[in-house]
């Protein structure tokens, strides 16, 4: 079966499955598994996904690119896919799940998430593989499903990665999922942020994205402002309480941080999009994008998806707009702005983040 990443990449050593993904495989086809129900957590690129799509499996998407990369998988093989088998981590799976099959993601309270949003379908008898590679472990991950199943057994190591194998499903813990942890925005307005497990910085607001509120002035003539990979909306909840002028709209890959910032904007002049994609909002022209974009993938190190986003913003900038970017300094973005922008400059920098502002000609 032919497996690609989406979004793609010029890192050959990348691929689009691990070794555990093909261990979690191995193990499924030692329980005869034909007839039984599956829901999948967390399959990046659908590697999983597609090998399993004769048996009508469930897929669990948070990103839209991994919803994307499923989609193309299939179509590329041949397979077709039943969109009714496709479940945001918000609902719930309609029937009894016979096994749970989760990877293993990087955010140990991401873990915690799906285990407990696998086991209130999972059948009394069911079983759950999880999968990581043997350097990622933690002996977290052992007392988090300890907390879930009587029964925890890690596999012996093979091509580098395990699995866990969870029996006995327990009563659900009294374990809250959701962080909530209190914010003063500049302008004083004091208020207790929600977010769900693994979206991007759980406990606080990251120090880039302080810097970049440190820094932020919106202009009196920007009235349409774009906070793209918003995470929890902390960004665009800050203009909203100092510019309550402006239309604000979020983006983000991952549901789960969407569904987060509606908890924390008020909703009026206020518009979310769970997309990877700036194409997919449409028409819409902004007089102003901030963002705070990642670089993280899980366990990679990877900007293309970052510098893709750039010119992206371009194309969706008023004539005379403006685009306003934090970033670690390492990862030396201005090269890449200048390609896409009529001018780039530093705002401010210190030891650690670097703040962008590009503008595009036309004004």
């Amino acid at each position: 079966m032919n497996i690609t990443r989406y979004p793609p990449t010029q890192n050959q050593s990348l691929r689009a499955w691990s070794a555990a993904d093909e261990y979690i495989l191995n193990k499924l086809s030692e329980m005869e598994p034909s007839g039984k129900t599956v829901a999948i957590c967390n399959d990046r690129f659908g590697y999983i996904g597609c090998h399993l799509n004769e048996m009508n499996s469930y897929s669990i998407v948070d990103y839209k690119s991994q919803e994307t990369s499923l989609r193309l998988n299939l179509q590329n093989n041949g397979l077709k896919l039943n969109p009714e088998r496709l479940l945001n981590p918000l609902t719930p799976v309609p029937e009894k799940v016979d096994i749970g099959i989760i990877h293993i993601p990087k955010s140990i309270d991401l873990f915690r998430f799906y285990l407990q949003y696998i086991s209130r379908s999972l059948a009394d008898d069911g079983v759950v593989i999880c999968g990581f590679m043997t350097r990622h472990f933690s002996p977290k991950l052992l007392t988090i499903a300890e907390e879930y199943f009587e029964d925890v057994e890690q596999s012996l190591a093979w091509k580098k990665s395990r699995v866990l194998l969870l029996k006995g499903k327990r009563a659900e813990p009294d374990t809250e999922l959701m962080t909530s942890f209190s914010y003063t925005f500049r302008e004083g307005t004091v208020q207790d942020l929600k977010q769900y497990a693994g979206v991007f910085s759980s406990a606080n607001i990251d120090y880039g994205t302080q810097f970049l509120l440190e820094n932020l002035v919106v202009h009196k003539d920007e009235n349409k402002v774009l906070d793209l990979a918003s995470g929890n909306g902390v960004i665009a909840r800050a203009i909203q309480l100092e510019y309550p002028h402006t239309e604000v709209h979020l983006m983000d890959d991952s549901y789960l941080a969407v569904m987060s910032s509606r908890l924390n904007l008020e909703t009026e002049n206020s518009h979310f999009h769970w997309s990877d994609s700036l194409d997919e909002i449409g028409d819409v022209q902004f007089d102003l994008v901030v963002s705070n974009p990642p670089f993280h993938f899980e366990h990679e190190v990877n900007s293309e998806v970052s510098i893709d986003l750039f010119r992206e913003v371009a194309g969706k900038l008023k004539p005379g707009g403006r685009f306003f970017c934090v970033a670690n300094k390492h990862l030396g973005y201005i090269a890449s702005l200048k390609k896409f922008f009529t001018n780039t400059s530093i705002v401010a920098e210190n030891k650690k983040f670097i703040l962008y502002e590009s503008r595009k000609g036309g004004v």
